[in-house]
């Protein structure tokens, strides 16, 4: 494939995702966070684009990407996309929400993963904390009224700024950017008729099945339960790295994109061809 940048639609089980390809090499698709979209790989897509073939798109829902009703999938739809994009194998990065997603494709469809990379990750069946689970009903409670800012406000506090800073001790680049593409998925239409499939049984009961090298990495300032999940995942995974980036919180590849893509491509580098 070229090393120009390719776009488009893709029909993925119903929906219409966005996506974008760059470069040659062994494929790297990358995942984005909840309160993001592809934008928030900017740093990483031109960087990792000189030595992989690197892929990033919308989730359903998201960014680009449309939002129809009835069941689906995030990992399906990766499948679905690698599927449509003619790709059998990748490696896989994903941060925070894009890291359960990841990890649930990697134990759904271990074919296609030959390395993981997760940012700060949820892992589907862990319990939330008392945190996250005051966070969403304040959020809820926000959307009830009709305020995309506040909760806007509400996810940058949490996710961006984290527990040990203020706002302005941000980088108020990565904040706008961030609050901009929350706000665009608070403002999309989503169907009252919409499921989405869990992974049956959770990923967290199948840690020791992950059988591919694994490097996961958090931001000493991110939340404490996201430390903790992290070495859980480090415990549980047989073939798993820890990497910490100091001085960072929740978004890490968007606040210290050299530190991040030094560390990812590090890693990569190292697994067999």
């Amino acid at each position: 494939m070229s090393k120009q940048k390719t776009s488009g639609m893709a029909d993925v089980n119903g929906a219409q995702l966005y996506y974008e390809v760059k470069g040659t090499g062994h494929p790297l698709l990358l995942v984005h966070a909840g309160v993001a979209d592809s934008r928030m790989w900017e740093a990483q897509f031109e960087a990792f684009s000189k030595e992989y073939q690197v892929i990033r798109f919308d989730l359903r829902g998201f960014g680009r990407s449309n939002m129809p009703s009835g069941s689906f999938s995030n990992y399906g739809d990766i499948k679905a996309l690698l599927d449509f994009l003619g790709i059998k194998s990748v490696y896989l990065l994903g941060i925070s929400f894009g890291g359960l997603i990841a990890l649930d494709f990697t134990l759904a469809h271990p074919e296609y993963v030959k390395a993981l990379v997760l940012g700060a990750p949820s892992v589907g069946g862990a319990s939330p904390s008392e945190r996250i689970r005051q966070f969403w009903d304040e959020e809820d409670a926000l959307l009830e009224k009709d305020d995309l800012d506040g909760a806007t406000e509400l996810n940058l506090k949490l996710w961006v700024d984290g527990p040990h800073r203020e706002s302005q001790q941000v980088n108020p680049e990565v904040r706008e950017l961030v609050r901009e593409m929350q706000l665009n998925i608070f403002r999309k239409e989503i169907p009252e008729n919409v499921e989405e499939i869990d992974l049956d049984p959770p990923a967290i009961e199948q840690m020791g099945q992950v059988e591919i090298p694994v490097q996961v990495m958090v931001g000493d300032l991110d939340l404490e339960e996201k430390v903790e999940l992290v070495d859980t995942l480090v415990r549980e995974i047989p073939d798993c790295k820890k990497v910490v980036i100091p001085g960072v919180a929740h978004m890490l590849n968007m606040e210290k994109p050299d530190e991040f893509n030094l560390s990812v491509l590090d890693f990569l580098r190292k697994i067999p061809s």
